[in-house]
Protein backbone atom coordinates (compact mmCIF):
# COMPACT_ATOMS: atom_id res chain seq x y z
CA UNK A 1 0.00 0.00 0.00
CA UNK A 2 1.45 3.51 -0.66
CA UNK A 3 1.96 5.25 1.76
CA UNK A 4 0.08 8.57 0.82
CA UNK A 5 0.69 11.10 3.86
CA UNK A 6 4.56 11.07 3.51
CA UNK A 7 4.03 10.54 -0.02
CA UNK A 8 2.14 14.54 0.97
CA UNK A 9 4.59 15.39 2.94
CA UNK A 10 7.04 14.92 0.60
CA UNK A 11 5.63 16.59 -2.08
CA UNK A 12 5.31 19.83 -0.13
CA UNK A 13 8.93 19.57 1.70
CA UNK A 14 10.47 18.35 -1.95
CA UNK A 15 8.30 19.49 -4.68
CA UNK A 16 6.44 23.12 -3.53
CA UNK A 17 8.75 24.86 -0.86
CA UNK A 18 11.44 24.69 -3.38
CA UNK A 19 9.81 26.40 -5.87
CA UNK A 20 9.53 29.72 -3.87
CA UNK A 21 6.25 29.40 -2.15
CA UNK A 22 6.61 30.67 1.55
CA UNK A 23 2.66 30.91 2.55
CA UNK A 24 2.04 28.84 5.36
CA UNK A 25 -1.78 28.88 4.80
CA UNK A 26 -0.98 27.48 0.89
CA UNK A 27 1.45 25.04 2.41
CA UNK A 28 -0.95 23.76 4.70
CA UNK A 29 -3.29 23.92 2.84
CA UNK A 30 -1.13 21.10 0.30
CA UNK A 31 -0.77 18.88 3.13
CA UNK A 32 -4.27 18.41 4.31
CA UNK A 33 -5.89 18.29 0.98
CA UNK A 34 -5.56 14.25 -0.13
CA UNK A 35 -4.00 14.38 -3.81
CA UNK A 36 -4.93 10.59 -4.30
CA UNK A 37 -8.95 11.39 -3.83
CA UNK A 38 -9.02 13.47 -6.89
CA UNK A 39 -6.70 11.50 -9.64
CA UNK A 40 -8.07 8.72 -11.77
CA UNK A 41 -7.98 5.18 -10.43
CA UNK A 42 -5.30 4.25 -13.33
CA UNK A 43 -3.42 7.37 -12.05
CA UNK A 44 -2.95 6.79 -8.20
CA UNK A 45 0.94 5.53 -8.11
CA UNK A 46 1.50 8.92 -9.47
CA UNK A 47 -0.57 11.47 -7.24
CA UNK A 48 2.42 12.84 -6.14
CA UNK A 49 5.08 13.15 -8.69
CA UNK A 50 5.72 16.63 -9.64
CA UNK A 51 3.66 16.18 -12.96
CA UNK A 52 0.34 16.85 -14.36
CA UNK A 53 -2.28 14.33 -14.46
CA UNK A 54 -4.85 13.90 -17.08
CA UNK A 55 -8.26 13.30 -15.82
CA UNK A 56 -10.14 13.86 -19.20
CA UNK A 57 -9.83 14.56 -22.74
CA UNK A 58 -9.96 18.17 -21.99
CA UNK A 59 -9.03 18.77 -18.71
CA UNK A 60 -5.33 17.86 -16.75
CA UNK A 61 -4.46 18.34 -13.24
CA UNK A 62 -1.21 20.62 -12.92
CA UNK A 63 1.57 19.76 -11.42
CA UNK A 64 2.12 20.79 -7.64
CA UNK A 65 4.59 23.05 -7.32
CA UNK A 66 3.01 25.12 -10.23
CA UNK A 67 -0.75 24.98 -8.65
CA UNK A 68 0.97 25.93 -5.39
CA UNK A 69 2.81 29.13 -7.02
CA UNK A 70 -0.58 30.12 -8.12
CA UNK A 71 -2.02 29.65 -5.18
CA UNK A 72 0.29 31.81 -3.49
CA UNK A 73 -0.10 34.46 -6.10
CA UNK A 74 -3.88 34.93 -5.73
CA UNK A 75 -3.76 35.33 -1.70
CA UNK A 76 -6.55 33.94 -0.64
CA UNK A 77 -7.86 35.44 2.91
CA UNK A 78 -10.00 32.97 5.02
CA UNK A 79 -13.50 35.55 4.43
CA UNK A 80 -12.66 35.23 0.98
CA UNK A 81 -16.11 33.63 -1.41
CA UNK A 82 -13.71 32.44 -4.41
CA UNK A 83 -14.68 31.31 -7.68
CA UNK A 84 -12.40 28.37 -9.27
CA UNK A 85 -12.72 28.33 -13.41
CA UNK A 86 -12.46 24.86 -14.80
CA UNK A 87 -12.60 22.87 -11.60
CA UNK A 88 -11.57 19.43 -13.46
CA UNK A 89 -11.54 16.51 -11.09
CA UNK A 90 -12.01 19.25 -8.03
CA UNK A 91 -8.38 19.02 -6.55
CA UNK A 92 -8.04 23.05 -7.06
CA UNK A 93 -11.43 23.66 -5.18
CA UNK A 94 -10.73 21.30 -2.19
CA UNK A 95 -7.09 23.22 -1.67
CA UNK A 96 -8.68 27.02 -2.14
CA UNK A 97 -11.68 25.70 0.18
CA UNK A 98 -8.95 25.63 3.02
CA UNK A 99 -7.85 29.10 2.51
CA UNK A 100 -11.14 30.76 1.85
CA UNK A 101 -14.73 30.87 3.49
CA UNK A 102 -16.64 30.09 0.75
CA UNK A 103 -15.94 28.26 -2.62
CA UNK A 104 -18.01 27.98 -5.64
CA UNK A 105 -16.14 25.95 -9.03
CA UNK A 106 -17.76 25.17 -12.17
CA UNK A 107 -16.85 22.60 -15.09
CA UNK A 108 -17.73 22.29 -18.47
CA UNK A 109 -17.80 18.72 -18.57
CA UNK A 110 -20.58 16.86 -16.84
CA UNK A 111 -19.18 14.19 -15.75
CA UNK A 112 -15.64 15.43 -14.43
CA UNK A 113 -18.31 17.99 -12.31
CA UNK A 114 -20.26 14.99 -10.91
CA UNK A 115 -17.31 13.37 -9.73
CA UNK A 116 -15.48 16.39 -8.49
CA UNK A 117 -18.59 17.20 -6.23
CA UNK A 118 -18.75 13.37 -5.19
CA UNK A 119 -14.96 13.52 -4.04
CA UNK A 120 -15.23 17.25 -2.37
CA UNK A 121 -18.63 15.56 0.02
CA UNK A 122 -16.96 12.44 0.20
CA UNK A 123 -14.07 14.65 2.46
CA UNK A 124 -16.70 16.51 4.35
CA UNK A 125 -15.36 19.95 2.58
CA UNK A 126 -18.64 21.77 3.01
CA UNK A 127 -17.53 25.30 1.81
CA UNK A 128 -17.73 23.95 -1.48
CA UNK A 129 -19.95 24.08 -4.47
CA UNK A 130 -19.45 22.28 -7.58
CA UNK A 131 -21.74 23.88 -11.04
CA UNK A 132 -22.13 22.70 -14.13
CA UNK A 133 -21.94 25.01 -16.47
CA UNK A 134 -19.86 26.93 -19.20
CA UNK A 135 -16.54 28.13 -17.80
CA UNK A 136 -16.19 30.83 -19.72
CA UNK A 137 -19.26 32.49 -18.52
CA UNK A 138 -18.67 31.77 -14.95
CA UNK A 139 -21.72 31.69 -12.18
CA UNK A 140 -22.23 35.40 -11.99
CA UNK A 141 -25.61 34.96 -9.82
CA UNK A 142 -23.27 33.43 -7.11
CA UNK A 143 -21.14 36.67 -7.03
CA UNK A 144 -19.15 39.08 -7.01
CA UNK A 145 -16.01 36.93 -6.07
CA UNK A 146 -13.09 38.36 -3.70
CA UNK A 147 -10.94 35.63 -5.92
CA UNK A 148 -11.78 34.29 -9.64
CA UNK A 149 -8.97 31.49 -9.87
CA UNK A 150 -8.24 30.58 -13.36
CA UNK A 151 -7.53 26.45 -13.06
CA UNK A 152 -5.10 26.85 -16.32
CA UNK A 153 -3.56 28.83 -19.09
CA UNK A 154 -5.90 30.95 -21.07
CA UNK A 155 -5.06 32.95 -24.23
CA UNK A 156 -7.42 35.65 -23.48
CA UNK A 157 -9.47 36.70 -20.38
CA UNK A 158 -13.15 37.32 -21.08
CA UNK A 159 -14.93 40.29 -19.88
CA UNK A 160 -17.88 38.16 -18.16
CA UNK A 161 -15.40 37.29 -15.46
CA UNK A 162 -14.01 40.25 -15.14
CA UNK A 163 -17.05 41.76 -13.91
CA UNK A 164 -17.54 39.06 -11.48
CA UNK A 165 -14.84 40.06 -9.31
CA UNK A 166 -16.07 42.71 -6.46
CA UNK A 167 -14.21 46.36 -6.35
CA UNK A 168 -10.90 45.06 -4.94
CA UNK A 169 -11.01 41.70 -5.87
CA UNK A 170 -8.47 39.82 -7.82
CA UNK A 171 -8.18 37.05 -11.01
CA UNK A 172 -5.39 34.93 -11.04
CA UNK A 173 -4.39 32.70 -14.22
CA UNK A 174 -1.63 32.06 -16.64
CA UNK A 175 -1.80 33.89 -19.74
CA UNK A 176 -0.13 32.18 -22.82
CA UNK A 177 -0.31 29.31 -25.20
CA UNK A 178 0.72 25.40 -25.32
CA UNK A 179 3.91 26.63 -25.87
CA UNK A 180 4.49 29.43 -23.08
CA UNK A 181 2.52 30.77 -20.26
CA UNK A 182 2.97 33.33 -17.21
CA UNK A 183 1.27 34.16 -14.18
CA UNK A 184 -0.75 37.13 -13.90
CA UNK A 185 -3.09 38.55 -11.06
CA UNK A 186 -5.42 40.92 -12.41
CA UNK A 187 -6.85 43.38 -9.94
CA UNK A 188 -10.33 45.17 -9.90
CA UNK A 189 -10.43 48.82 -8.89
CA UNK A 190 -14.32 50.66 -9.50
CA UNK A 191 -14.75 49.97 -13.63
CA UNK A 192 -10.45 49.79 -14.05
CA UNK A 193 -8.14 46.36 -14.16
CA UNK A 194 -4.68 45.78 -13.87
CA UNK A 195 -2.15 43.53 -14.64
CA UNK A 196 0.71 42.09 -12.60
CA UNK A 197 3.11 39.93 -14.22
CA UNK A 198 4.34 37.06 -11.85
CA UNK A 199 6.44 34.18 -13.49
CA UNK A 200 6.60 31.83 -15.74
CA UNK A 201 4.69 28.93 -15.83
CA UNK A 202 4.06 25.31 -17.35
CA UNK A 203 0.31 24.72 -16.92
CA UNK A 204 -2.09 23.30 -18.94
CA UNK A 205 -4.07 24.88 -21.15
CA UNK A 206 -7.80 25.44 -21.05
CA UNK A 207 -9.24 24.51 -24.63
CA UNK A 208 -12.04 27.34 -23.76
CA UNK A 209 -10.38 30.02 -23.67
CA UNK A 210 -8.26 30.45 -26.96
CA UNK A 211 -8.49 33.25 -28.25
CA UNK A 212 -11.83 34.94 -30.53
CA UNK A 213 -12.75 38.12 -31.86
CA UNK A 214 -14.24 39.21 -28.62
CA UNK A 215 -12.53 41.14 -25.87
CA UNK A 216 -9.24 40.66 -24.25
CA UNK A 217 -7.64 41.90 -21.71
Amino acid sequence: MIPFDQARRNMVDSQIRTTDVTSYKVLDAFLKVPREKFVPESQVAFAYSDADIRVSPTRVMTQPSSLARMMQLADIKPDDLVLIIGSGSGYTAAIASKLSNTVVAVESDEKLAANAEAAISALGYDNVAVIWADVKEGVPSEGPYDVIFINGVVEEVPQALLMQLKDGGALVTAKGNDHMAEAIRILRVGDSFSSLSAFDTNAPMLEEFHKSQGFQF
